[in-house]
This record gives C-alpha cells, structure tokens and sequence, in this order.
C-alpha cells in the first residue's frame, strides 16, 4: 500500500492559501492510479513523480506497447504485459489505451486527468518534439523522433494531438460520469500549476492530502 493511503481535505473552487482552506474531508485512496490525458499532456512524467512520492512503481503503457522501430506489439501480449504491471498492490500507472482500459481501470483506485487546454499541450507537444529530435532522445526499446516522424509522417504526434485532442475530452468525460467503472475516484487538473501544487502537497504533508472539491469527488455527483 502506498504511504499516502488516506484521507484528502477539500478546498474552495478558487485558488486560496493553504492557510484559508477549510475542513471539508472526504476517502481517496493513493494505492492504484491512473493518469490520464491528451497526448503530450505530461502524463507520464506526472505520473512518474507521483510514484516517487507514494512509494510506487511507476508504469508507463507506451513501454509496454511499442517494441522496436516503433512496432506496436501483439494485443494478447501487451495486454498479458499489462496484467503483470498491475498485479502488484501498489503503482501508478500513465496511459490512455482503450484496449487495456478493462485490465488497469478494474483494479485502480483513483484516476487523475490532466485536463489542460489545447494550446497547452500543443505547445508542450512541440517543445518535447524539437528537445526530443535535437538530443537524440531515446525512448522505448531504442526508438527516436525524427524529423520526418514528428512533422511530416501521418503518424506524427502534433497531428494526432489536433484530430484527437477533443474526442479525448469528450471520452474522458464519457468514462468518468458512466457506469461502468463506479469504483473509482477523479482527480482533475485543468493547469499544470494545480498538478505542481497537488504534488507538493503530498511531499509535504504526507498522508493529509488536501484538494479541491471539484478535484476529488464521485464521478456520480456530475
């Protein structure tokens, strides 16, 4: 069980000092989380703090489902990979794939969706692309942006991220006042600073985690 299992304090819908929070407490569980979000929302680099934080594996489902020459592996065998990633009882995973969403969402505890606006990630797209091409980055099992990927392929990012960036929303939203993962908790972020913040709250207060009510809540109540 990660160290933060516990309770979560709520706050007002604007931003106040911490010192001008109120009381208002309510359950969330820090042992199984997913991150979610647009590409290039900093899903993965979020999520890899936040494990740090809790004392969690971090598990990033782009490792799991690229191989090599950016290869996309078999369905059974990403998903049997998937189903070892989150066997342990404690982690936090990054990733949006639908095709594993059954594996990882049925055995999570909480979700938290990097909600930011599109110009914000299509900025944060960018930058990571140009850093990614000019440092010969390696990712996944050897792969690297390349120019021609990233700008002049159909498979680029910056594409995918303008044809796709509101059905994600729309989806999101779909998946978290449905029914068919009534389990879980939400946490949303619409900025950057609210994730910052957040995890600054957990390094510092370690098992009081206080939020705002509209980050923390039953899907249900939207």
């Amino acid at each position: 069980m990660g160290k933060f299992a516990g309770r979560a304090s709520a706050c007002g819908r604007n931003s106040l000092p911490d010192t001008a929070l109120p009381d208002a407490a309510m359950d969330v569980s820090f042992e199984r989380i997913v991150v979610i979000g647009s590409s290039c929302a900093g899903k993965s680099t979020f999520a890899a703090a936040l494990a740090r934080e809790l004392g969690c594996t971090a598990v990033e489902l782009d490792h799991l489902y690229w191989g090599p020459n950016w290869t996309a592996k078999p369905l059974q065998e990403f998903r049997q990979l998937t189903e070892q990633a989150v066997a342990p009882a404690c982690w936090v995973v990054s990733g949006n794939y639908g095709m594993v969403r059954d594996v990882v969402w049925s055995r999570a505890t909480l979700v938290i969706w990097l909600n930011y606006s599109f110009a914000t990630v299509l900025g944060r797209a960018l930058r990571r692309t140009v850093r990614r091409m000019v440092t010969r980055e390696q990712l996944w099992h050897g792969n690297y942006e390349s120019f021609r990927r990233s700008f002049l392929s159909r498979d680029s990012i910056l594409v995918w991220i303008v044809t796709t960036f509101q059905q994600r929303r729309r989806e999101f939203q779909q998946l978290r006042t449905g029914a068919a993962f009534p389990h879980l908790k939400w946490i949303e972020f619409r900025r950057p600073r609210e994730a910052r913040r957040y995890r600054a709250r957990l390094a510092a207060r370690g098992r009081t985690v206080e939020a705002c009510p509209e980050l923390v809540e039953d899907p249900k109540e939207h």
